[in-house]
């Protein structure tokens, strides 16, 4: 039996599994897979690729975008113009040590990134760590699923039915064939993107 939405209310009285809950967190795996691949550069400028990189500002590590204006004045330039003289230079350190294989160029208080043409070897590469990011992603997937299975052998333990045991593991097990799916598309997506010349 494949439960619908809203079902789960006429089960047992004595367990009730927050599938809400448990979907909220598999979605915020995809939101955090979805960041990660975002870091990614495809050859494309975007300011999201500098989400990840954060600066030495103040006494504390800020991401780049509170530190400056990210811009993407053209297809492969972005630009970060840095409010504060004072950071310049250690958001083009941070930058340089990122792992993004851009050469920061400074203009006054404006650091522009030109983004280049990626060669047919660092696509693959980039496809391979895309790969890894929704592994990642998989497993977060199932380690939520787990819990929710482990919540429901408690149930069983404390009494739940075996029809109702039986509901709530189809439920749990639907929930992340949904997500897993996501999660796969996801990671299509954005190996289409890298490797398009």
């Amino acid at each position: 039996m494949i439960p619908l939405r809203g079902e789960q209310s006429l089960m047992s009285d004595d367990f009730m599994l927050d599938t809400d809950d448990l979907e909220r967190r598999m979605d915020g795996a995809i939101a955090n897979l979805r960041v990660e691949l975002a870091s990614l550069r495809t050859g494309r400028a975007s300011g999201s690729m500098l989400e990840p990189i954060m600066v030495d500002a103040y006494g504390s590590m800020t991401p780049v975008n509170q530190v400056g204006t990210v811009n993407v004045p053209e297809p492969r330039m972005v630009t970060i113009n840095v409010w504060d003289k004072g950071l310049v230079g250690k958001v083009e350190k941070a930058i340089r040590e990122s792992g993004l294989g851009i050469n920061p160029q400074l203009n006054g208080t404006i650091i522009m990134l030109p983004i280049p043409e990626l060669n047919e070897e660092r696509r693959r590469e980039l496809t391979k760590v895309a790969a890894q990011y929704a592994e990642s992603g998989r497993v977060s997937v199932r380690n939520l699923r787990r819990d929710g299975m482990d919540q429901i052998k408690k149930a069983k333990a404390d009494g739940l039915g075996e029809d109702d045991q039986k509901f709530w593991e189809s439920a749990v097990q639907e929930i992340t064939d949904a997500h897993i799916k996501k999660v796969d598309e996801t990671l299509e997506t954005k190996q289409a993107e890298i490797m398009q010349v």
